[in-house]
C-alpha cells in the first residue's frame, strides 16, 4: 500500500511560497506541520504519526529529497528510500539505502518489495502526482489559507476518491481516501 502522509492548507498548497533551501516550507509553510506538536500523543496526530512512522520504505521526488537535506540517508529506522528523479547521474552515488529511479512504476514495485507487508510513505508533490493511480491517499488538511507557495495538485484529468477515514485533532483533519478505479 503506497500513502501519502502530506499537510495540505484547504487552498491546496504544501508549502507557503518561496520554498528553497533554509526555508523547506516556504513562508508560513510551519504552520501545516503543527499538528506534529502533539504526535507523541495518544490522540488522532499521534496515532496517524505512528502510522507514518511505521511504514517499510518511502517513495519521494527529488526535489523534496534535496531540501530535506536527502535526510542524511536515513528517513527513519534505515528504510529504504527510493527517489523519482527525470535522470540519474552516475557521479552522484545515493547515500545510505537510497536508490534514483526515472521509471515510476519500476519505483513503486521495488518500493512495495522492498516494504513487504508494512506500508510505503511517499513525500513530494511531484512524487504523489505521478503515483496518485497506485494505491491510497492520506492528506493532512490543515485549516489555513496559504495563498500561494507549492500545490500538492495541479492541472489534470479528475481522479475519484473515496473518503475511508477521518480523524480530527487540534488544527488539522487527518483524512484517508481510496483511489476508486
Amino acid at each position: 500500500m503506497i500513502r501519502l502522509y502530506m499537510s495540505m492548507s484547504l487552498d491546496g498548497y504544501i508549502a507557503g511560497p518561496d520554498d528553497r533551501p533554509g526555508q523547506e516550507l516556504g513562508r508560513g509553510g510551519g504552520r501545516l506541520f503543527d499538528w506534529l506538536d502533539h504526535r507523541h500523543g495518544d490522540g488522532p496526530s499521534g496515532q496517524v504519526y505512528r502510522e507514518a512512522s511505521a511504514t517499510g520504505a518511502i517513495i519521494a521526488g527529488r526535489r523534496t529529497y534535496e531540501l530535506a537535506g536527502r535526510w542524511g540517508g536515513d528517513h527513519h529506522d534505515g528504510v529504504p528510500i527510493h527517489v523519482l528523479t527525470h535522470r540519474v547521474d552516475p557521479a552522484d552515488p545515493a547515500p545510505g539505502s537510497t536508490r534514483y529511479f526515472t521509471d515510476v512504476v519500476a519505483c513503486a514495485e521495488e518500493a512495495r518489495a522492498a516494504a513487504g507487508e508494512r506500508g510505503v510513505m511517499v513525500h513530494g508533490a511531484g512524487a504523489a502526482q505521478a503515483l496518485l493511480a497506485a494505491g491510497q491517499l492520506d492528506i493532512h488538511l490543515v485549516p489555513v489559507l496559504l495563498g500561494g507557495g507549492r500545490r500538492l495538485f495541479g492541472e489534470g484529468d479528475p481522479v475519484e476518491l473515496r473518503l475511508v477515514r477521518r480523524l480530527e485533532d487540534r488544527g488539522v483533519t487527518h483524512l484517508r481516501f481510496e483511489v476508486s478505479r
